[in-house]
Order: C-alpha cells, then structure tokens, then sequence
C-alpha cells in the first residue's frame, strides 16, 4: 500500500501542474477589466495612469510570463510571490496574500463541507437500508420519493426557502456573526446546522437510491442466506454482513459528488452570509480579481485531488479482497 500511495502522491505533481494551467488562463477569461475598475476607484484622488497599474500588477507582460511569474519561474521584483515560492500570489484589492485570505476563510468552508456530508450519511443511509428492507411497501414508497424529492430540489431553492418562510411567519433569522467552534461550540454548531441540513440534503438523495440498489443486491446473496437460515437477527444481518459490502458503491458515489458539495458552498455561504472560501471566490470574481480566483480554485483542485485518493483507499477498508499494487 506504501508504493501505491507513493505513485499516487507523485502522480498529483502534473496533475496539479496541469489544472494551473487551466485555471490560470481560463480565469483570464472572464470579462471586464480590472485596470478601468481601479481606475474609477481611485478617481477621487486624480487620474490614474493605466501603463502604472498594469506595471504595478504585472499585466504589462505576456500572458506567458505573468502563468511563469505566478509560478515563481521567473523573477519579479513586484510586491507579488509565486507558488515555488510558497505563496499564491496577493489579492489586487485586498492587498494581502492569497494564503493569508484563505487562512481566514477555510475553516468555515472546511467545517460546513464535514457538517454537510455527516448530515448526508445521517439521511441517506438509514433511510436507504430501510427502503431495501421494506422493498414495496409504504415505507420504500415515502423513502423514494423523499429521495426523488432531494434529488429535484435545488439547494439553492430549498436555502433561500429555509431563509424566507421563517421570517415572514415567525420573524426568525439565521444568526451572521460568525462564532470559532472553540469560543462557543454549541452556538457555532447551531450557526452551521442549517446550511449543513440544506447541503446535506442535496448529497443525500443520490446516495439513498445507491444504498437501497446495492443493499436489495447484497441481501439477495447466498451468504446472507445463510446468515438467516442460522437464525441471526436483522440487525445483526444488515449490519454485520450486508451493510459494509454494500457501502463500496455508496462510497464511490459519495467521492464523485465531492465537486458538487464544494460548488455548493460557493452558494450556500453566498445565501447564509458565511466568510468561507466559496464566499471569497464570489466576491473575488466580481471584483475581477484574478490571482485570489486562480488561489482558491488550485486550492480547491487539491482537496479534490486528496479526497479522490481517501477513497480510494477506503475500498481496502470496506473490502479485504482490494489490493493495491
């Protein structure tokens, strides 16, 4: 296993490589032009020469040479640093370093993206063993169509309904002020739980189908079989036998939807006024400002890159019979 995850560690270096690329010139895609903005900013203190701002933030070179800079390939004598460097650059407005940014903002991120799949799992995989268990009747026809329904709702609907309904009927709004875990855990778990509910739910209604295909496969084996023949209890059956052969799919399912709970928080934070990173990477597209995007999507890239693998590596957990060579 050592080996194996040694070739996959070094495999993510042009991975990695490969997404700055794409990410660096497909954020230059974005229209405006961030030079006018700061111009009409900066109107009130007189005019700005534009040639002194593209100078000041290395606009005044090839595309080629500013992906180089931000690398750290080629020396700059500019307030800005490149990755080799250890640094993602420096916001063009803020005027702190990407890193510094992301160091306020990922553990909000990092902490709704756990609450929501933990919420998920709560969700989808009761109601999903519970729906192969009672294959048919009323209970599978409810946990269908509560699936269906997770399935079909936007979260972005189900936020901005969770946001509205409350405080026109009971004058009720989510609390904005973000509080750290470690000053007041229960009022920083009760900030999170309903942003966490709303992405959960979305997570969960893929994974309920999942578990209850895969959970009527397995129960239809030989060996579970014979776990009933010997008289065993169905808890014993589903959880002991059933359950954890059932959940290497389930796991694949919850890895491939990994980008869509990270493109979630984008709007989720967006929706409850949180200052994670998918916040910052709002406000930092509308402002056009380039290197902070180019940071938090690399960052991104990574954690999915480092996910992908825990998955993979889970299969060896879930099934003896996966080697890893």
């Amino acid at each position: 296993m050592r080996a194996y995850i040694l070739r996959r560690l070094l495999l993510m270096i042009p991975t990695l490589f490969l997404l700055s690329i794409l990410v660096f010139f497909t954020v230059r895609l974005i229209p405006g032009d961030i030079v006018m903005a700061m111009q009409a900013q900066s109107i009130s203190e007189g005019a700005v020469d534009r040639a002194l701002i593209e100078q000041k933030l290395g606009l005044d070179v090839p595309v080629y040479v500013q992906y180089a800079r931000w690398l750290g390939l080629l020396p700059w004598q500019g307030e800005y640093q490149g990755i080799f460097q250890g640094s993602l650059g420096s916001s063009w407005w803020r005027r702190l370093p990407v890193t510094t940014l992301l160091g306020q903002s990922w553990p909000i991120t990092f902490e709704l993206g756990l609450m929501s799949i933990i919420v998920a799992q709560l969700i989808a995989l009761p109601i999903g063993i519970y729906s192969a268990m009672r294959q048919d009747k009323p209970g599978d026809y409810a946990a269908r169509s509560f699936a269906v329904f997770c399935i079909a709702v936007p979260s972005f609907w189900l936020g901005t309904m969770v946001i509205l309904l409350p405080s026109l009927w009971w004058g009720y709004m989510p609390s904005i002020t973000f509080i750290p875990f470690l000053s007041d855990p229960l009022e920083n778990i009760k900030m999170f739980i309903v942003p966490a509910i709303v992405s959960g739910m979305a997570l969960s209604g893929i994974e309920m189908r999942m578990t209850r295909t895969m959970m009527l496969e397995v129960l239809r084996q030989d060996y579970i079989r014979t776990a009933w023949s010997k008289g065993l209890k169905e808890r014993a059956v589903i959880v002991k036998h059933a359950l954890k052969n059932a959940l290497i799919p389930v796991v694949t399912v919850l890895g491939i939807q990994i980008p869509v709970l990270i493109g979630g928080t984008v709007i989720i934070e967006t929706l409850f006024q949180l200052s994670g990173m998918g916040r910052l990477l709002v406000n930092a597209a509308n402002n056009r400002d380039l290197p902070l995007i180019s940071g938090i999507t690399m960052v991104f890239a990574a954690a999915l890159v480092v996910i992908n693998l825990l998955v993979d590596l889970t299969y060896g957990f879930l099934d003896p019979r996966v080697r890893f060579n």
